[in-house]
């Protein structure tokens, strides 16, 4: 499978991310061992997790999904293999949140308590701290890096502005920079991403790894109809935020464009954003081996001109 540079930090990943949000949430141990060994021999070895995933589901506290990481790296000892990305900053209990040097410190060491390695591939503040000096944020990741402890840092959910002003002080005070950033993107939330952030990472030669990437499964085809919604856990939201005319054009494209493909809906989908200016590798994730195996498929599909087009004119947020 062909690699592609993750900004300038030397790493070099799939054109497809596994989520790990999903392992100690709708998936146990078990399915996690198979998942995660499956993926590797397919060629999608870049894992992203969190220490707070998976808190929010019932009786988590979070550290589910690093801990069924970190089970399987010493089950498997395909440490080497694979390049984990994990991240720091939203809450993990009162006072345990923000992007502070002590904390930061703090929680690595718990990641990689619960991954069972002693260093990550990409950090990533998860979200911005206002609270916290870019600078102080900055110099506890250099300190990281300078213990071997961490490889590169990312941003997650930054706005461009945000995002402008950490590059700016990194160059400023000879700190590491962010190489990567996580923005929600797909082809119906298309506008937060293309109107600031996506000239940015291309001028910046940032990487993007972009999340939602199937727009909580609308994308595949499966919700056409408020009553389809209603079999899902995301129903509510598809019903509310994807099921209205501009969503069921872009719906009718896909499946014009899978049909002339010979793939999937969401192959279809996942291979437009592959081929779009600033996007390294969208995030995806898999519950079955049978889904695991549409991802991969997905990774090696190129959709022609006219294909990917059509998605761009279907999706267009311009009106």
């Amino acid at each position: 499978m062909i690699k592609r540079a993750l900004g300038r930090s030397g790493l070099q990943i799939p054109p497809l991310t596994f989520g790990g949000n999903v392992f100690g949430w709708t998936v146990d141990e078990a399915g996690a061992c198979s998942l995660l060994d499956a993926m590797v021999d397919a060629g999608l070895n870049f894992i992203d997790t969190a220490d707070v995933y998976s808190r929010w589901a019932p009786g988590n506290q979070g550290g589910e999904s690093e801990t069924l990481i970190g089970k399987w790296i010493k089950r498997s000892g395909r440490r080497s293999q694979v390049l984990i990305a994990t991240k720091v900053g939203m809450e993990m209990g009162p006072g345990r949140k923000g992007l502070a040097p002590a904390y930061i410190r703090q929680s690595l060491e718990a990641s990689l308590s619960r991954l069972q390695t002693d260093y990550v591939d990409l950090y990533q503040s998860h979200q911005d701290d206002p609270d916290t000096p870019l600078t102080d944020t900055l110099g506890a990741y250099a300190r990281l890096m300078e213990a071997g402890k961490v490889r590169a840092i990312g941003a997650s959910n930054y706005t461009s502005v945000r995002l402008s002003e950490a590059l700016i002080a990194s160059e400023r005070h000879n700190l590491p920079r962010y190489e990567s950033v996580q923005p929600e993107y797909n082809l119906y939330k298309r506008e937060g991403f293309e109107s600031g952030l996506q000239s940015l990472v291309r001028a910046q030669d940032m990487g993007v790894i972009n999340y939602y990437a199937l727009a909580s499964g609308f994308l595949s085809g499966k919700y056409r109809s408020a009553a389809d919604a209603g079999k899902s856990v995301r129903g509510r939201k598809i019903v509310d935020t994807y099921l209205n005319e501009r969503g069921l054009r872009i719906l009718k494209a896909l499946d014009e464009v899978a049909e002339d493909a010979n793939c999937t809906p969401a192959q279809a989908a996942l291979a437009w954003q592959i081929a779009q200016p600033g996007i390294t590798s969208p995030i995806v994730s898999a519950t079955s081996l049978d889904q695991l195996d549409e991802l991969v498929k997905a990774a090696s599909l190129a959709l022609s001109r006219d294909q990917i087009a059509k998605l761009s004119r279907a999706s267009d947020w311009r009106g």
